[in-house]
């Protein structure tokens, strides 16, 4: 996925499910890290960490 795609994706998840969906990311590369998927669960990962972005810094 190319940078902007995960930016694209991490503002619709976060528009569309708000805060939650930050740990919806995480649980998803968690699961994926268990089950051997090394490559989608960085993907996830990346989603993660731009949705903190967006949030920004004065939000839990």
């Amino acid at each position: 996925m190319r940078e902007i795609e995960i930016h694209d994706y991490a503002r619709q998840l976060l528009e569309a499910h708000g805060p939650k969906a930050i740990a919806e990311a995480a649980q998803n590369a968690i699961e994926l890290e268990a089950n051997g998927e090394v490559e989608l669960a960085r993907t996830w990962r990346h989603i993660e960490d731009a949705m903190k972005l967006m949030r920004g810094p004065h939000q839990s």
